[in-house]
């Protein structure tokens, strides 16, 4: 990304990881060690165990138990990727839509109040508040933006056909770097607006 340490700019799985440890945290009193010597102490074995041990005998379900679990069995290897493999694993096969996604990102990575969540597939913009954009290869020619954003379907805004209770019911298709144009940018500033 032109002028932009992506790896510095973007958080990668590991704030996933850290959120996950300070959830169980907070939840619980013990620290993600703990509840693993207490889960070896306690002969699990599996995941499954794990999860049914936490929930059913202490309470703690969700993203909580997520931590324990790869303390006790391992990260999956994608997680262990920084921000630059996980961008370039996304474009691979497609590096003529990278710049597309590296133009969204260097706007992101300049903007304040923005964050940049890299991930396997796509690469998430979060408000401090809440995810309000997400960039991913649409296919072999373009690059698709959802958007959590209150704005009239037109222009470049298209629908997006979402399931019920799901917010990101709007996109821009975006096929060259020109489109990262003003009027787009604008979109992103009033989706991380209303999502702040």
């Amino acid at each position: 990304m032109a002028n932009t340490d992506l790896n510095s700019a973007a958080r990668t799985w590991q704030t996933m990881v850290d959120s996950n440890q300070a959830l169980l945290l907070r939840k619980s009193g013990h620290d993600v060690r703990w509840w693993a010597e207490q889960g070896r102490a306690a002969g699990l074995r599996t995941d499954g165990e794990l999860r049914d041990w936490m929930r059913d005998e202490h309470g703690i379900t969700g993203y909580a138990q997520y931590a324990v679990s790869w303390e006790m069995f391992g990260y999956p290897e994608f997680m262990l990727r920084d921000a630059d493999e996980l961008i370039d694993g996304q474009y691979e096969f497609h590096p003529h839509l990278r710049p597309i996604a590296d133009a969204v990102l260097a706007w992101a990575a300049a903007t304040d109040g923005a964050e940049i969540q890299m991930r396997k597939g796509y690469v998430s913009l979060h408000s401090t508040r809440r995810k309000f954009a997400q960039v991913t290869r649409a296919n072999k020619t373009a690059v698709d933006v959802t958007l959590r954003i209150e704005a009239p379907i037109g222009g470049r805004l298209e629908a997006v056909h979402v399931r019920g209770g799901d917010f990101f019911d709007r996109k821009v298709r975006l096929t060259s770097v020109e489109q990262v144009d003003q009027a787009f940018l604008d979109l992103l500033e009033t989706a991380l607006e209303q999502n702040s």
